[in-house]
């Protein structure tokens, strides 16, 4: 070894001693230091953490997104072979398939909330002012209430049923947080024992939140409950900054949703609200925007470029049709048009509207096409004249969409039937809820903004007329001074329906307005994820085949493209297979 190798070896073994000694002299040295991760402890003295809690239950919002849940229903097939919704409207729904389960999703919110709840009155929610503490205090305690509400409703229109003995049940309620982390849940209340814990829940709320969030410009505006307060410390409370949680506005709409739910004729054996009773609280939300003359004449067609555009976060109410939004994309996106736009224009076509949904709109003059005497439908050319919706929601043979003109008849390329994995399989693409000027060309990508609505106005009108006619006929009022024929005439009068509306008119029986109350809400709703639901709470035909069509030389052939292959208890979802075994819980019948 040389002498360079051998200093250079001793010099290391000293370095080794050196080190050794070091550490056995501080056994502190060898501990762990402490590490980043926060612990409950650290919302005590930290608002912002408590109120991630909170936050974590706003981002599990099932409406935080579309479901495209229509694929399951005879309004939409996917061209998308492994789809979730085609695949349970084919055949293979069961307790271990189940892309509609909010189970755990929800429990796992509504745990969030509970915990935070449990911890709201020791956490310093103000260092500056004793008042803005209550305040902040209140404001996250009544929206947590309003969220708890929200994710039983979703539970109850995803697990409600009845069980063998022939009750309807609900789901397990759960109003306190579960410290041992057992998960293992009690047995199942009862249907209406959960939709009268929601009622109290939406009390809660509103007795803590405003009815929405702006600045006050002078004291009298400061509801009464938070008179205390100055302008400047309830502004930095509920001002307009707080937009888009949830208020007292949102909280009586999801009362509505969820009165709308039990009062439908797949649970009203097993409950106690009536249709007066979800007439009387949509009537309360639809008063506060004066009733009829409060409907938005962009309704409709809120997903436009012009009315996104018109946004104004300033205002009181940004949208008119908006009662509740997710939050605007400030950046653009096109993820939505990515999914759905024709091949042609470099989109997926993933949802394809069905001959079904086509035909359920009615003529420009309100007569359906089924009217040979009244409506002028000319089969052979049978996109003339039709209710002006019908290709604002839609793309059909020859349409114009996004710059472009889009051909499905055979031999017309990439968009017509069958042609390629992107094509329509139904000869219709989607058009509702996509921006046509975005740009999918790769060589000139465009995104645009975007938002998601929860609730819209429209919905709530719609649920009003159901309700009005239910508890009263086509023209009774109740103690609210409108009908459900105003509230359609309103609707079908904005779609662009040629008035006066003789169609309506001749309509007389409350179960022929309830027919055409239905159709509306299928056309104003459409690819928003309700027809799922509405056939089942309605206990409609569940079975009826998806049509599509082929046009051919000018001739057009209608035919299944898929069955749906439902038996009579699939109109209520079953409980997650896991959590039955888990908990013991009784499952829906059937499953």
């Amino acid at each position: 070894m040389n002498l360079y190798n051998f200093k250079k070896m001793k010099n290391h073994i000293i370095v080794i001693l050196a080190v050794t000694l070091i550490l056995s002299g501080c056994e502190d040295l060898l501990e762990p230091r402490v590490d980043n991760h926060r612990t409950l402890e650290d919302i005590y003295d930290d608002p912002s953490y408590a109120e991630g809690l909170i936050m974590n239950a706003y981002a599990r919002i099932p409406t935080n997104g579309y479901s495209f849940n229509d694929v399951a229903t005879d309004d939409a097939v996917s061209n998308d072979k492994f789809s979730d919704y085609r695949e349970i409207a084919t055949g293979q729904w069961s307790a271990l398939k189940n892309p509609l389960e909010q189970w755990s999703n929800s429990y796992t919110a509504i745990m969030y909330i509970n915990q935070f709840l449990q911890e709201a009155d020791n956490v310093n929610w103000s260092y500056s002012s004793e008042i803005a503490a209550e305040l902040f205090k209140n404001r996250n305690v009544g929206e947590a209430y309003g969220l708890r509400a929200l994710f039983m409703f979703h539970l109850l229109e995803t697990h409600a049923g009845y069980g063998p003995d022939g009750t309807l049940l609900g789901v397990p309620i759960i109003t306190e947080f579960d410290e041992s982390g057992s998960k293992i849940l009690k047995q199942r209340n009862t249907f209406e024992e959960c939709l009268q814990q929601i009622y109290s829940d939406i009390d809660s709320a509103k007795k803590l939140l405003p009815l929405d969030y702006f600045d006050v410009a002078k004291i009298n505006q400061i509801p009464t409950q938070y008179s205390y307060a100055s302008r400047e410390e309830y502004n930095r409370v509920f001002g307009a900054v707080n937009k888009q949680r949830i208020s007292g506005r949102v909280a009586e709409a999801i009362r509505v949703k969820a009165a709308l739910l039990a009062a439908s004729p797949a649970y009203a054996d097993g409950t106690s609200t009536t249709w007066e009773e979800v007439a009387r609280y949509a009537a309360e939300v639809l008063d506060r925007i004066g009733g009829i003359s409060g409907i938005d004449p962009e309704g409709g067609r809120f997903y436009t470029a012009a009315n996104i555009t018109a946004i104004n976060l300033t205002r009181e109410r940004d949208q008119i049709e908006m009662l509740w939004r997710g939050s605007l994309e400030g950046t653009g996106s096109r993820y939505l048009e990515e999914e759905h736009f024709p091949p042609t224009l470099f989109g997926n076509g993933r949802v394809n509207p069905t001959q079904n949904l086509v035909n359920a709109f009615p003529m420009a003059n309100g007569y359906p096409i089924t009217d040979e005497v009244n409506s002028g439908y000319d089969p052979s050319n049978p996109y003339a004249n039709r209710d002006p919706r019908l290709k604002q929601y839609i793309v059909v043979n020859g349409d114009f969409f996004a710059g472009q003109t889009i051909y499905t008849e055979t031999g017309s390329g990439d968009n017509a039937v069958d042609q390629i994995r992107t094509s329509t399989r139904t000869g219709y693409y989607l058009k509702k809820l996509l921006r046509d000027d975005v740009n999918l060309n790769p060589s000139a990508p465009l995104s645009q903004k975007h938002y998601f609505p929860r609730i819209r106005y429209t919905e709530i009108f719609l649920i009003y007329a159901e309700a009005a006619n239910e508890a009263w006929g086509p023209d009774g009022t109740g103690p609210h001074g409108y009908s459900a024929r105003d509230v359609i005439a309103a609707i079908r009068e904005r779609a662009g329906i040629s008035q006066p509306d003789n169609y309506l008119t001749s309509i007389s029986s409350k179960e022929e307005m309830q027919d055409l109350i239905r159709k509306e809400r299928r056309l104003e709703l459409c690819f928003e994820g309700f027809r799922f639901w509405d056939l089942r709470r309605w206990k409609e035909d569940i079975t009826v085949p998806a049509y599509g069509v082929k046009i051919t030389d000018g001739l057009y052939e209608y035919d299944v493209v898929e069955k749906r292959l439902y038996e009579d208890y699939m109109y209520y979802a079953p409980l997650p297979y896991l959590e039955v075994i888990k908990s013991s819980l009784v499952q829906n019948s059937g499953w």
